[in-house]
């Protein structure tokens, strides 16, 4: 309070400033019990970051294939996945990638991101190898942190501790 009270007095020159202590309630909405705030729980360990660099419009079975990738990454339980759309990139053929309506290139960059153990990423390699024609694979070491918010127990769970 100390800090803002020079400003409030510098804003509010002609009139009155109080100063009390509040207590602030927030009823819960009908039928919602109070929950306390849980810490999230953290887990750490390690794990292998595959990234997946292709063309924007390179396909699989008529379909792009980033959409593809995410579900055989989905159908082969693999942690974890995000796709990215790059706005400026170049690959091995040194061509410019430019997200930009004046470019004539519209096959932007995409990169997957990928997260899970090593054994699980390595046994993805043969769906990759038929799925990607032109492309990168990058693979490397990774701490991870996980936070995860503990979900409380139902009553009835509760009830049989």
């Amino acid at each position: 309070m100390q800090e803002v009270l020079p400003k409030l007095v510098e804003i509010a020159s002609h009139g009155l400033i109080e100063v009390h202590d509040t207590t602030v309630i927030r009823p819960l909405p009908p039928g919602e019990k109070h929950v306390p705030d849980v810490p999230a729980a953290k887990l750490e360990s390690r794990a292998k970051m595959m990234r997946i660099l292709i063309g924007e419009h390179d396909k699989w079975n008529d379909r792009p294939l980033y959409e593809a990738l995410v579900q055989a990454l989905r159908a082969n339980d693999i942690a974890g996945v995000t796709v990215y759309r790059g706005i400026l990139g170049y690959g091995a053929n040194r061509r410019m990638h430019k997200d930009s309506t004046l470019n004539l290139s519209h096959d932007a960059p995409i990169l997957l991101t990928v997260v899970d153990s090593e054994e699980k990423l390595r046994a993805f390699f043969p769906v990759l190898d038929k799925m990607v024609k032109q492309g990168l694979v990058a693979l490397s070491d990774v701490d991870v942190i996980k936070y995860s918010h503990a979900q409380p127990l139902p009553e009835t769970q509760e009830a049989q501790k």
